[in-house]
């Protein structure tokens, strides 16, 4: 028998692979919202202007298909009592470190010793990596440099601060937030 597109009842004959409609709806899904996010997000960057839309429809685009091809098949499963602890974690963490940073600021010798630090990591890699980089360039007082392999350079404010420590705590919760097992790091200072 030749294969066809002619199907009967809906199935096709054996020898097609079979289609998950319910993947291709939920991908479509997940792509109308990530542009009305994106969109959303544009209009506020542009103040309403709909003039801006020559650029944005296109940035909208782009940045909306780049999303979802990046993130085809990397399926992280987020863990809700991980996340629950994350939250207050970061947010105290966020808190008192704004406070250290005003201090320093309004300081008459502005107690600054920055420098970069090289941290390793212990997540996996992928979303895991990127997540820790972008929430460690959240917090006051530290900006994530450069993300290369098992390698996180930070650059902070006070090179005798407990950084070291302060980051390998985040690691553990990141890794907690995805249900991953112990972790253990090493730091080295620049």
């Amino acid at each position: 028998m030749e294969k066809d597109a002619h199907f009967t009842r809906g199935h096709p004959p054996l020898g097609y692979p079979k289609q998950d409609h319910g993947k291709r709806w939920r991908f479509v899904l997940q792509g109308g919202i990530r542009a009305a996010l994106l969109a959303l997000f544009w209009w506020v960057l542009s103040n309403g202007n709909p003039e801006s839309w020559v650029v944005g429809g296109p940035v909208v685009l782009f940045a909306t298909v780049s999303s979802l091809l990046l993130s085809h098949g990397a399926r992280q499963h987020w863990r809700l009592t991980g996340l629950l602890s994350f939250v207050p974690f970061f947010l105290w963490r966020s808190f008192c470190g704004s406070i250290d940073v005003a201090r320093r600021a309004m300081h008459p010798k502005m107690p600054l010793e920055p420098a970069f630090i090289d941290y390793n990591l212990s997540l996996p890699n992928g979303a895991f990596r990127l997540f820790m980089a972008n929430v460690v360039s959240l917090l006051p007082g530290t900006l994530s440099a450069e993300l290369r392999g098992d390698c996180l350079k930070v650059h902070v404010l006070d090179a005798n601060a407990d950084v070291f420590e302060e980051l390998q705590s985040l690691e553990s919760k990141i890794g907690h937030v995805f249900g991953l097992e112990s972790l253990g790091s090493v730091v080295s200072e620049e």
